[in-house]
This record gives C-alpha cells, structure tokens and sequence, in this order.
C-alpha cells in the first residue's frame, strides 16, 4: 500500500523535532511499490528516502518528495548448526529485530540495542556503539536502482562500510539505490563483545546470554542520552576524529598528560569527540532554544521542541569552532544535514 501526505510536516517523523516541510510525504509497505512510485515520480528533480527520522536535520523545507519505507518482516533464510541469517524488512525497527534476535540467543546485534532507527538505515548509516557496527552482521542489502529501474544485491563487500560510512553516502551515487531488506548473519554459539571499556566494567566474565549484554548496554545508553520521545535530538551528533601524530601531540602539550582518551587505528588516533567538547565547555549549555546534553556533550538537543534548524546550526558551529581553535581538531557531523 502506498499513502501520501501533501505539504508535510517532518517534524512529526524525525526524532530531532525541528520544523521543516516537504511538498509530499510518501509512505508504503512492499518492495514492489518502489518502481511505482519512481514511475510516478519521473518529473520530481528532488527525491529523499529517509528511515526512523533520528539521524537526520532538515536544514529548510524540503522542495520535493520524502519517502519512507514501512515495509516489516523479520524472515529466517537459512540456519546452520552455529547461525542463523535473517532477512529483515527496511521499515523494521532495528531495537525490535535486536530484541527479535536476543529472545532467540542469537548474537551479533546485541551491542547495538537502544539505537534509534531502522534496519534499513542501519546499512546506509553503518551504526555501531560499544565496540560492534552493524557491518560487522550485514552479509547482503537488497535495494532498487532507481536509475537501471531493477532490483539489485549488494554484498557485505560491495558496501564499502567504514565507519559511520558505505557506499550509500557517497555523493554520486546518493539516492540512486533504494533498500527494501538487510540480510544479517547471527551466531547461535555465545559470542559476547564486551571489549568496550564501560561494558566490561559491567561483568565480572563473559556473559552467555545476549540479553545481559543487551539490558547492561540499555541501561548505559540510558544514563547518558536522552530519550528522543521526550527530548528531541539526533543521537550523537558528531563523529569521533582521527587524527595524525602532530594533532596528538598538541592536545598533549594543552592538556599537559596523555592520560586522556585516545586509540591507535589504522590511519591514526581515534579522540573521542564527546571528551574534546567537554574540554571546551559545552556539557549543559544552553541557549536559544537549543542544548548541549548535560550528561553527553556529544548530543545537541531541542529541548523544549522550539528550535529552529538555524538554532542547532548556530550551536553546532560555534562547538567546532571552539574545538578547532583549542585542539586544531576539526569536527565532522554524524547527523546527515539536508
């Protein structure tokens, strides 16, 4: 079924709650509605496919479509004695699939609980929280090529998936696939990732059931962020930097210790950007209309659901300003800007 809106609201589907209008809002639930509405909107120069809404700004009203897939399904293709792969609708609320999969002593997605967002999303995005990615579970995405106007599979491989990256994101190619399912491979022997520093503190040994992992990384998530239903944000709104030996050693020489949080990747040193921000200020301030969370300086809020998309753009400035003149560290946003 394909419905559609005119003169929508955005601020009634995006967690961010910031007021922005497209000139349609398109919603259906099957795959083979995707090649009918691009049939239909031959004559649309702008067209925007958007998932669960929390990871996105409307910087203006949007002069053209927005769709949303509602297709559902969690569908098990194939189990084997130590896996089960799982094909899941786009439209899937990826904490529901996540509690899908933990009711079922299945691994692999357990970290990622409490993430905003939808399972197609999740493999445009390429989400991760403590010490796990949703590419590290994606064997295949199954989208629509707008542009040969046929179904097409994307391999693991063929995605591209980089941190808080894949080949979805890229400019050229942006919009061109539309995904209808994302096929993830789950473990049925326990493999628990708790490598991360605030999760492992939550355990004396290992977990062996996934729903441990899953409540100890709800109830983290809980005590730092805040719940987007009451106070609108985009999750984390910046992405953590890499950077190169001579930009570690000036936050050494400022900060006068390297005690503080950095880890060795393969292009550098990963800084938390939530640390670099606290370092500046920002935790708890608070001005027109627009926050910085008092417990997770990484997330920018819209408290009282009256800010405007130029408030959080004013703030969201002035925060990387403010980190590049003291670090040199220039801040990227993970929040996609429309």
């Amino acid at each position: 079924m394909i419905t559609t809106r005119q003169n929508f609201d955005l601020a009634q589907v995006t967690t961010f709650a910031i007021p922005a209008k497209c000139s349609r809002y398109i919603e259906y639930d099957q795959p083979e509605d995707i090649p009918l509405i691009i049939s239909e909107l031959q004559d649309v120069d702008r067209l925007y496919h958007i998932g669960g809404g929390s990871n996105l700004l409307f910087t203006h009203d949007y002069d053209g479509v927005v769709a949303h897939s509602a297709i559902k399904g969690i569908d098990v293709v194939d189990e084997t004695t130590d896996g089960v792969t799982v094909r899941v609708g786009a439209g899937v609320v990826m904490d529901d699939f996540i509690s899908w999969a933990c009711d079922r002593g299945l691994w692999g997605v357990e970290n990622l609980s409490g993430i905003p967002g939808e399972a197609g999303a999740s493999a445009v995005q390429n989400v991760g929280a403590y010490g796990a990615e949703a590419a590290d579970t994606i064997v295949e995405v199954h989208a629509y090529d707008s542009h040969k106007n046929e179904f097409v599979t994307f391999t693991n491989e063929d995605c591209h998936y980089g941190y808080r990256d894949s080949i979805f994101k890229r400019s050229d190619i942006r919009g061109r696939y539309i995904i209808h399912s994302v096929v993830y491979r789950l473990s049925s022997v326990p493999k628990p990732n708790i490598c991360y520093p605030a999760l492992k503190d939550q355990f004396d040994t290992p977990p062996d059931d996934p729903h441990l992992i899953r409540r100890a990384v709800i109830a983290i998530r809980d005590s730092k962020l805040p719940d987007p239903s009451k106070v609108p944000s985009a999750g984390s709104f910046f992405k953590n930097p890499v950077i190169n030996d001579d930009q570690l050693a000036k936050i050494i020489s400022i900060e006068g210790t390297d005690t503080f949080p950095h880890y060795r990747t393969d292009n550098g040193w990963k800084i938390p950007a939530a640390w670099l921000i606290d370092r500046c200020g920002w935790k708890g301030h608070h001005d027109n209309n627009a926050a910085v969370w008092h417990l997770q300086p990484l997330v920018i809020t819209n408290p009282g659901r009256k800010a405007s998309a130029a408030d959080i753009l004013d703030l969201e400035d002035r925060i990387k300003q403010s980190v590049r003149e003291r670090y040199g560290v220039n801040l990227e946003p993970e929040v996609e800007h429309i």
